[in-house]
């Protein structure tokens, strides 16, 4: 899974003119999932992301979670974070799961962020066209692959 993770004053997904999704202070979550991720990505992932400390504390030093500041989450679908560029001018998307993989391994990530939260999570709709604004707070935006543990 990969997952760009933008800090947000707000940010919302609209899809065929209806919100779908609305959040105010939080994180916005582009998820991209693959073929080969698991549940065990899932775990770390929903984990990784409620506890990244990138809010500032009283100091002004970002020392504080999504849990710690009661933040809320926006999760959108994005297949194409697996993009290759290596050859041509065309990306090629063979490594983003098909829908039957991935909308459940989608929905599962969004159960565990929700159960981390104690929140609902708000999201956009797997495969529709959406289109997502956002306020981007720092701007503070971190990539976080799961193939890529380090």
């Amino acid at each position: 899974m990969i997952a760009v993770i933008q800090r947000v004053s707000e940010a919302s997904v609209t899809i065929d003119g209806r919100i779908s999704g609305k959040i105010d202070i939080g994180l916005l979550v582009l998820l991209g999932i693959e073929e080969a991720d698991s549940q065990e990505d899932i775990d770390w992932l929903s984990r990784k992301i409620a506890n990244l400390r990138i809010f500032s504390d009283e100091s002004g030093v970002m020392n504080r979670s999504l849990v710690d500041v009661s933040g809320e989450m926006l999760v959108v679908s994005q297949f194409t974070l697996h993009a290759s560029t290596k050859k041509g001018n065309r990306p090629s998307y063979i490594k983003a799961a098909k829908p039957d993989t991935a909308i459940p391994l989608y929905e599962k990530f969004i159960k565990a962020t929700n159960d981390l939260l104690e929140k609902p999570v708000q999201t956009g709709e797997f495969g529709a066209d959406m289109k997502v604004q956002l306020f981007n707070d720092g701007p503070v935006t971190i990539i976080i692959d799961t193939k890529d543990k380090k």
